[in-house]
């Protein structure tokens, strides 16, 4: 039992300890849910811009979190890779079609949905006080917003742009408000 006690304070330290890159997965998301409602209508290669520097620097910040945890770190790792990978994609290619760009930030959101649902699970014993339903949330929110867009494909830029602010809104406030909340634990342990 004292085993299992020990590794469950062991990766809080380590989930506590990176607390800021999870804070600013949530920063990203906010910055980018604001610029695409200040600035409705942008021309698809500015979205394809901005949604790849989304997806490059939030999966650095995944790897960041991940490569930091002691169990239950390949969602993590997977998740950057995936985001890095898709931003990549996105620089080498901005002027992709709308319904391909679409599919790309749809299939995206589903599929970093699922890694950050599978996360959720996996840091439910590691993440004290239940906070671990914030990581979930954003998930599920993910997975909705890929499916909606799977569905639609052929609804209007803005009509996407706005799910996709409000997807990115959303999921900032979670993954600040998870992000502050590692960083109490991490001050209390000090």
């Amino acid at each position: 039992m004292e085993t299992l006690q020990g590794a469950v304070s062991t990766n809080t330290s380590s989930l506590a300890g990176v607390w800021w890159a999870v804070a600013l997965r949530g920063l990203l998301a906010l910055l980018f849910g604001i610029a695409t409602l200040v600035v409705p209508g942008l021309a698809l290669t500015t979205l394809a811009l901005l949604f790849g520097a989304y997806a490059l620097l939030d999966g650095v910040a995944a790897i960041a979190s991940g490569l930091r945890g002691h169990r239950g770190r390949w969602p993590l790792l997977l998740l950057g890779l995936l985001g890095v990978g898709a931003g990549i994609m996105t620089f080498l290619n901005p002027a992709i079609t709308a319904l391909a760009l679409l599919a790309l930030i749809a299939w995206w959101a589903v599929l970093t949905g699922i890694l950050e649902i599978v996360a959720a699970i996996r840091f439910r014993r590691t993440i004290p006080g239940a906070w671990e339903w914030l990581i979930a949330l954003s998930g599920l929110l993910s997975v909705a917003l890929g499916v909606l867009m799977l569905l639609s494909p052929t609804a209007g830029v803005l009509t996407v742009e706005t799910w996709i602010a409000a997807y990115a809104l959303i999921a900032g406030v979670t993954l600040l408000v998870l992000g502050f909340q590692l960083r109490g634990q991490a001050s209390r342990r000090m």
